[in-house]
């Protein structure tokens, strides 16, 4: 049988016992100043209900704020590293509109490209400067900005000029770099891309049949820009014309806009002797 406990009301003595003491050892006092000591059971812990909606709504957000912390962390890390891929690959593609697919873009990027100019569209050539600014990958953003590059190369021996352009097709944006010989009239190369078009159709801007095309091609006739992509077998005999392609009409229709719009920048260059 478990022992009891009494507790003294006036000095506070805890007998331990069948029943109170006759007196307390301490004070003297007698058995009626005693009360019984009761323990209450130790309550039992509260378990975590993992199926209410309180429950799920905070793992959640915990969660999400996990997640969230890791890939600012690893985004952080990796952005030199992605944002030098960036440069490579723009590297890589203004190399393409030369006809210069390379291994090593960075190497060959150096040994081909000489300089980077930037031009005043309004005198041309004449003004000609060096950027010296970190090397440019968005240049809608770079001639929103009035900074109008041109990639000064030297091919076999011979000068080239690559001007990049840049539009919108049917279903976002898209870009390219036009390879001019050394009278900056005619076609040396060129390179397109896209973000979005539509496989088999617009996206065939990408494609090399649709880029040779332009190789031999004139650009300014007289003071204007002429080089145009027209609708599909309208362009036999044409030193201007290049043939858009079969089912990308807007695809077709907004590079032609775009060499029009951003070759546009460049007249006074193009037409300067």
């Amino acid at each position: 049988m478990a022992t009891r406990k009494f507790r003294c009301k006036v000095c506070g003595y805890v007998y331990e016992g069948d029943s109170a003491p006759d007196k307390c050892p301490v004070c003297n006092a007698d058995a009626s100043q005693f009360e019984e000591v009761t323990e209450s059971p130790t309550p039992a812990k509260k378990k975590i209900d993992t199926n209410s909606n309180t429950y799920t709504i905070i793992y959640a957000a915990v969660m999400v704020v996990v997640v969230a912390f890791v890939l600012a962390f690893v985004n952080s890390s990796l952005r030199e590293k992605q944002d030098e891929n960036v440069r490579l690959d723009t590297k890589k593609q203004i190399l393409s509109s030369l006809g210069i697919y390379s291994a090593d873009a960075g190497a060959d990027y150096s040994k081909y490209v000489k300089s980077d100019v930037l031009i005043n569209p309004a005198t041309g050539l004449q003004e000609t400067v060096v950027d010296d600014a970190d090397f440019a990958t968005n240049y809608e953003n770079e001639s929103k900005a009035g900074r109008y590059h041109v990639f000064v190369c030297e091919v076999d021996g011979e000068t080239k000029y690559v001007i990049p352009v840049n539009g919108v097709g049917l279903w976002g944006a898209i870009w390219g770099y036009i390879a001019l010989d050394q009278d900056k009239q005619t076609v040396y190369g060129t390179y397109f891309s896209h973000a979005s078009e539509t496989p088999g159709l617009g996206a065939e801007i990408a494609g090399k049949p649709f880029q040779d095309l332009f190789k031999g091609k004139q650009v300014m006739d007289g003071a204007d820009v002429a080089l145009s992509v027209v609708k599909y077998g309208t362009s036999e005999g044409s030193q201007y014309k290049v043939d858009g392609i079969s089912g990308g009409t807007i695809t077709s229709t907004g590079v032609n806009d775009m060499l029009h719009t951003c070759l546009g920048n460049y007249i006074n260059f193009l037409t300067a002797k």
